[in-house]
């Protein structure tokens, strides 16, 4: 057990001495309180996205940035592109596929809600992932299929929240 101590010791040494080299928490103050990146993502306005999948990021990106809660007032508006693309890349001899890639491609786009909807930030987010193609299972296979786009809808929403945080973040440090 004197070897969890020490170990405790080093960790707590690492996380005090972050704040000199220049890391700063980027959803919360040091203090615990939000931080300026989170506050300000709680007054995006995430627009529709269609298609299945786009609703999936939707819901994704708004339970991020709605963390605050409801009540702040909406002073940007988010605009996402996505697509998911797929290829069978497990194709047998008589041309079947048993392995198909999905690759989930987004833009990103932050506007202000002024008169002239000023362009602050824009981005891009990509992830990969597949499944095994099941013969004589429809089921299944749409089974399979919701839960990859739900997991991908997840990945790019955790990638633009960042990006947009990070965004927020510069912008408090330099004004």
């Amino acid at each position: 057990m004197p070897d969890l101590g020490r170990r405790r010791l080093v960790w707590l040494g690492a996380a005090a001495a972050l704040p000199g080299c220049g890391f700063h928490p980027l959803y919360a103050r040091s203090s615990g309180l939000a931080g300026p990146a989170l506050t300000e993502m709680g007054a995006v306005s995430v627009g529709i996205i269609p298609d299945r999948p786009g609703q999936l990021l939707r819901q994704a990106l708004q339970e991020r940035f709605e963390r605050e809660g409801e009540g702040i007032a909406r002073r940007y508006d988010l605009a996402v592109s996505f697509s998911i693309a797929g290829e069978g890349i497990g194709i047998q001899a008589d041309t079947s596929t048993t392995r198909m890639r999905l690759i989930a491609r987004a833009h990103w786009v932050l506007k202000a809600q002024d008169p002239t909807h000023t362009l602050l930030s824009s981005g891009d987010a990509r992830t990969v992932d597949g499944y095994d193609a099941i013969d004589n299972q429809a089921f299944a296979f749409d089974l399979t299929n919701e839960a990859v786009q739900r997991r991908m809808a997840e990945a790019v929403a955790d990638t633009i929240t960042e990006q947009v945080a990070v965004y927020f973040s510069r912008r408090a440090m330099a004004g």
